[in-house]
């Protein structure tokens, strides 16, 4: 029985993304390839960061961090693996990548924090990228994240969230932590007194 059509389409993208990749340090340059639109072929990115294709989870963990550094979010609104040669729009119910682990070096104003992301990612919160808390207008539930690279996220996952209010202080009107010198806001401080 001959392969489906997305499936060679997924085998091709693979073999493009090792040919670009082949050892090389960096990512590849995705914001100048413009290659035609090969359409959806049932690949998914789920809230946990876990990565679908036609609903079966992808365990390869080498095949998903290649797949990330081609991964684009385009003006449209849509994300896409994005090599010299196809395009493929891919699913995300979230965030892209998920922040895992936190580094924390120095502290007060000083502070820096790095994060590492499910598919090895670092980025560091400062004024190229920003940490934001999203509240649940619903539930009030804070959902967090980091900008990683070029309108790509990462939700920061529980455990991280948790490290992350116990370094957090009161400056002003806010309550936040701070990194590269720059503040960034969790919650009014209000919130925090009320909670005392």
């Amino acid at each position: 029985m001959a392969d489906a059509p997305e499936t060679n389409v997924l085998q091709s993208v693979i073999a493009q993304v090792e040919k670009v990749d082949n050892g090389k340090k960096g990512l590849p340059p995705v914001h100048l390839w413009e290659p035609d639109y090969c359409g959806d072929i049932g690949l998914r990115i789920a809230r946990d960061g876990q990565w679908y294709y036609d609903n079966s989870p992808i365990g390869r963990k080498k095949i998903v961090r290649l797949f990330s550094t081609i991964l684009r979010h385009d003006e449209d609104g849509e994300h896409y693996l994005v090599t010299p040669v196809e395009k493929i729009r891919i699913e995300i119910e979230d965030a892209p990548f998920i922040a895992t682990l936190l580094h924390v070096r120095c502290e007060g104003r000083d502070q820096v924090l790095r994060f590492e992301t499910n598919v090895g990612d670092f980025t560091e919160a400062g004024p190229d990228h920003d940490l934001r808390f999203d509240i649940d207008p619903q539930s009030q539930e804070p959902s967090p994240y980091i900008h990683v690279r070029a309108r790509l996220d990462a939700l920061i996952c529980r455990p991280v969230f948790y490290e992350l209010v116990e370094l957090a202080v009161v400056e002003g009107e806010a309550f936040g932590v701070w990194s590269h010198g720059v503040f960034f806001p969790i919650a009014s401080a209000d919130v925090v007194r009320d909670a005392q």
